[in-house]
């Protein structure tokens, strides 16, 4: 099938990527032409395990291929992905200009009958929306489809090449038929494909995404009255994620969500809900949960010292909003780093892969060192903010000798408290006892 992907940011690069893995003909388009000419040379713009691999095998073997040019890309193909940007504006609401400016553009180009797929995260009525504007240039026949992506940062490939399910909004019979094909490779495991209205589609997205945002923030409020009760959160989160109608996942209590889904998608559905004259309450409170949790480890931070952290020098593990991704939309670490630096301190840094995307950012207004021992050296205490993996067993004995202070507010409840009274470090996480 010959398959055109508008847009190479996260989610088009990884379908369009994925969809040649299964011998499909794909032609990704982008309007940045540095861009585009990068990836030609094979090179990968963003960080994602596995997918470099499948990128340049599918280059090299000629099934895709990037342009700058839109009627190059369409053209030949059945099937039109519209993987673009929809971030929120000042009042939360999805900015669909993108989209739409995208659907006019495609309309003009229309000779025969194509499908045209919103792979992007859109409010409800988007469908009919980017219908309405090719409907303006157009006469010929097209139906626009709701596929809403559920790729997880980190495992992205995994995720689109082993959907655990594929959901399809559309009431045309063609469209049916042919996206059932394109996604028949991906799931001969028998995981469904759920076919639906568009509007159902829509919608189904942002309450996945509006639905896991609830419960980190759930667990966070948990964390937070386990600290006040004496309780352990981990305990808590153990006993109610054996609950099969609950389950384990996204039970870990931190320091909020961040990302380049949850924070625009709940605020949008809230947005959406205003539109209609609803008060999403529940969402409001996830909304408001989050934005606290991601200073609180500055307020633990700020009462060690009692209040004075000008001119003292602090570390950061971590800087991406979780780990195996460089992407920090939203991320808790910037949050932090803001806090930090408007109360005097000096701020140095450490992330596998997130460190230039931040100093794009900040530039020289945090110190970015080469390893993570680096960034302890002389610091009175450090503060982690992202999971990585090579964060979770350090050398505690070169971690003593470098900080001025043993001192640690783990934002990810990475240790044994157990192990870390052994150690003699003050040792303050979410939602557990304090070591000291």
């Amino acid at each position: 099938m010959k398959i055109a992907v508008v847009g190479t940011g996260y989610v088009g690069l990884v379908t369009g990527t994925c969809l040649s893995e299964t011998g499909n003909h794909v032609t990704c388009v982008d309007i940045n032409e540095k861009k585009v000419e990068m990836m030609k040379n094979g090179k990968v713009p963003i960080y994602e395990p596995g997918l470099e691999l499948l990128f340049n095998r599918n280059i090299s073997q000629g099934r895709l291929k990037f342009t700058t040019n839109l009627a190059e890309a369409i053209a030949p193909a059945s099937i039109i992905f519209l993987a673009l940007p929809t971030p929120p504006g000042g009042d939360g609401a999805a900015d669909l200009s993108y989209v739409l400016g995208a659907a006019r553009d495609i309309a003009k180009l229309l000779t025969e009958y194509k499908v045209i797929v919103t792979k992007s995260t859109v409010p409800v009525g988007t469908a009919d929306k980017v219908t309405a504007a090719m409907r303006e240039h157009t006469d010929i026949d097209f139906a626009v489809v709701s596929n809403p992506e559920f790729l997880r940062e980190g495992v992205a490939v995994d995720d689109f090449m082993k959907p655990d399910r594929v959901v399809i909004g559309t009431r045309d019979e063609r469209a049916r038929k042919l996206m059932g094909e394109l996604y028949g490779p991906y799931v001969r495991q028998g995981n469904p494909v759920i076919f639906m209205d568009e509007r159902s589609s829509e919608l189904t997205k942002y309450a996945a995404n509006s639905f896991l945002a609830t419960k980190i923030s759930f667990m966070n409020e948990i964390a937070n009255i386990c600290e006040i009760l004496g309780a352990d959160v981990d305990m808590v989160r153990r006993g109610i994620g054996a609950d099969d109608r609950i389950g384990k996942r996204f039970l870990f209590a931190g320091i909020g969500y961040g990302g380049s889904c949850f924070p625009k998608d709940v605020q949008a559905l809230v947005k959406s809900s205003e539109e209609v004259n609803y008060d999403f309450k529940i969402l409001n409170s996830v909304l408001k949960v989050n934005e606290i949790q991601k200073k609180v480890l500055v307020e633990k931070l700020k009462k060690y010292f009692n209040g004075d952290i000008k001119g003292k020098k602090f570390a950061l593990w971590g800087l991406a909003f979780k780990p195996e991704t460089d992407d920090i939309r939203e991320a808790p670490a910037l949050y932090i780093i803001n806090e930090l630096l408007n109360a005097g301190a000096i701020v140095s840094v450490f992330d596998p892969e997130a460190m230039p995307n931040v100093k794009a950012l900040l530039g020289d207004k945090v110190t970015f060192a080469n390893d993570q021992y680096e960034a302890a050296k002389d610091a009175e205490a450090l503060l982690i903010v992202t999971e990585w993996s090579v964060f979770r067993t350090p050398d505690f004995e070169l971690l003593t000798t470098l900080l001025k202070n043993k001192v640690i507010f783990d934002g990810r409840n990475l240790y044994d408290l157990q192990k870390m009274i052994e150690l003699g470090f003050y040792y303050n996480s979410i939602g557990r006892k304090k070591v000291e």
